[in-house]
């Protein structure tokens, strides 16, 4: 079992817990080093603090997932160790959430057109106070009968392909890097099996002052592991990782401890976020 998970979801993004039940949870489960990296959005990080205070032994490390747009595809953008209250930061990042919002609505209506009918305050109610996001739809779509998984409502309707699909605008990976960096983080590749062209589009990123990728991630086999940490060696990135969890109860779905990558790696990232502050200021 890991005791470092550097990618974990509350109900602030697309996450089930709470910031206090997660930070419970992942307590109980071992991990002693953990990052939330909820999508657009810090908003959990204030009731996780809180909720740390009681574990000693936890390192609670303040995180984000940017989504970012390539041609034919995104990319997640992880950024770790950010000084997360910085003003102008929070203004874009409240920018993105209103981005979701009228997108989730947009894929709401879509699926109206094709006979799935959803009630939007019954998705409102599953985003509570965080930000509305395709998971939120899926649970809906679940508690309607119309699926029988999250997982099975990504595959069929909500996905890139799928019949209710909605684009919104997002940063391009360099500028998410950049954006990270200026409020002194250190940015990591999330889930790269999910990037096309991997090597290629690594290039301009490390360039950009990319600094790690996940590596030990997920459900990933002992054989896409060993690939992966053979490309972040060659371009030098940390490598990184974690269980990417949601709480979704989904069969598959990793939990806190199954993945992650050695108590090394946090020594790493915050030093990279130290030098990325000296270089910023």
């Amino acid at each position: 079992m890991a005791i470092v998970d550097l990618h974990l979801h509350t109900r602030a993004s697309d996450g089930r817990l709470s910031p206090r039940e997660l930070v419970n949870y992942i307590y109980r489960r071992g991990i002693r080093y953990a990052a939330i990296t909820d999508h657009d959005s810090t908003e959990a990080l204030n009731e996780a603090y809180d909720a740390k205070e009681q574990f000693s032994e936890l390192t609670l490390i303040p995180g984000i997932e940017l989504s970012t747009e390539v041609q034919g595809g995104e990319i997640h953008i992880l950024g770790y160790f950010l000084k997360w209250k910085n003003q102008e930061f929070q203004d874009i990042l409240a920018n993105f959430r209103q981005g979701r919002l009228y997108r989730a609505e947009g894929m709401v209506s879509k699926l109206d057109q094709i006979g799935i009918k959803l009630e939007w305050q019954r998705v409102l109610h599953f985003a509570g106070d965080g930000s509305v996001g395709r998971p939120h739809i899926a649970l809906s779509m679940v508690e309607m009968g119309y699926v029988n998984s999250v997982k099975e409502a990504f595959d069929r309707y909500l996905g890139r392909d799928g019949p209710a699909y909605v684009e919104r605008s997002k940063l391009r990976p360099v500028d998410a890097i950049k954006m990270i960096q200026s409020v002194g983080g250190a940015a990591v590749l999330a889930h790269p099996s999910w990037v096309d062209n991997l090597e290629t589009n690594l290039v301009p990123m490390k360039d950009a002052g990319l600094v790690g990728m996940e590596v030990h991630y997920g459900n990933y086999s002992p054989e896409m592991i060993g690939y992966l940490a053979r490309v972040a060696a060659t371009f030098d990135l940390i490598p990184c990782g974690g269980s990417d969890y949601h709480a979704m109860g989904n069969q598959d779905e990793a939990l806190p401890g199954n993945a992650g990558p050695p108590e090394s790696t946090v020594e790493q990232l915050r030093a990279s976020a130290h030098n990325n502050i000296q270089s910023v200021i």
